[in-house]
């Protein structure tokens, strides 16, 4: 029931299951008040007071002197919707066993395989703007963004939702890469900027250089100002690569494709190649966000799936840092967890 919903009406499942454990909290903790709920929950004060307005909207909470409380209706719905998501249960181990096998605190699982299925990759673009908004304190945030088709797809299903009460500035986390125009870092970090009403800001330098080079360039201060700002970002969002694939999208020549088959490269992010161990088996002189950096700020989000993609996921996750969120499909999280096999 729950996935055909997903199915026809994306990004409702994560409505619902949010409302679910805002209606189960004060119900079994009534009365509470708004701060002492968005604590036990761990949501951001902002995110709370907005899905509260609509629960009291519906009638099926009443607040007090005392605290908020659910109605004799309330109580009604939450038992129905107790029964409905005991369905989901499964889905939200599965997202918990992910999360615990690649070492890292949060994933969101969404239905389907990006490969085969274009509105699985829509479908995870809109759990990443979900998972953003839940990050994103109000006021002022940062933004690192990564290029690809992945995150075109994010920008794509962005709104002036997720800007409300923010300002945001969005800036691209590499350089150019030689490649389409609208799949660069510097074209998304400006489409996202102007679909959420926020701003941007360029980095219009080739990402791969020559070592000399790469010294000459990190001396601009443009360039300098605009890494210090990536280094204190708020959140950065980015995809994980399959190695060939990217190695090919970078116009390497056949003597680094050749290293990198040998020595078993099957990941790429951040301008890093790594084995299925984690392990850097080939490092680009790039400009932009190193890897070294994500661990200091403070929201990391990968999004990439498809079976295809399971492999690069599992390695690349071995080198992020624990408070990393992952966004992925059922493809790849069978593939990582059972070798593809949905029922174990």
């Amino acid at each position: 029931m729950l996935s055909v919903i997903e199915k026809v009406a994306p990004g409702t499942l994560h409505v619902l299951k949010r409302r679910y454990y805002i209606l189960s909290h004060i119900q079994k903790s009534a009365p509470i008040g708004r701060r002492a709920l968005a604590d036990r929950l761990g949501f951001t004060e902002r995110v709370l007071r907005k899905e509260v307005e609509v629960l009291r909207n519906q009638g099926l909470i009443k607040a007090s002197t005392q605290g908020m409380e659910c109605t004799p209706t309330g109580i009604a719905v939450f038992y129905q919707l107790d029964e409905l998501m005991g369905q989901h249960v499964q889905s939200q181990e599965k997202e918990t066993r992910l999360a615990n096998a690649l070492g890292i605190q949060h994933c969101t699982i969404v239905i389907g395989n990006s490969d085969k299925d274009e509105s699985s990759l829509i479908d995870m673009a809109r759990a990443s703007i979900e998972v953003l908004d839940f990050l994103l304190p109000e006021g002022q945030s940062t933004v690192a963004v990564m290029g690809g088709t992945t995150m075109l797809e994010v920008a794509e299903v962005m709104s002036q939702q997720i800007g409300l009460h923010r300002e945001l500035l969005f800036v691209p986390a590499r350089g150019g890469l030689g490649e389409s125009v609208d799949i660069q870092a510097n074209a998304i970090a400006e489409n996202m900027a102007r679909k959420t009403g926020g701003r941007s800001r360029a980095l219009y330098v080739p990402e791969h250089v020559r070592m000399e080079t790469y010294s000459l360039l990190m001396k601009e201060p443009e360039i300098k100002e605009t890494l210090e700002i990536l280094e204190n970002a708020s959140l950065v969002i980015y995809s994980i690569g399959n190695a060939l694939e990217m190695a090919q999208r970078r116009g390497m020549d056949e003597d680094t494709l050749k290293e990198l088959i040998d020595k078993g490269a099957v990941a790429e992010a951040f301008g890093e190649f790594v084995d299925p161990k984690g392990d850097i088996v080939y490092k680009l002189s790039r400009i932009g966000l190193q890897s070294s950096k994500l661990p200091s700020i403070p929201h990391v989000v990968a999004v990439a799936g498809g079976r295809e993609k399971a492999k690069a996921i599992k390695a690349h996750m071995k080198t992020v840092p624990p408070h990393t969120w992952l966004v992925t499909d059922e493809a790849a999280a069978n593939e990582i967890l059972n070798g593809g096999n949905p029922l174990k």
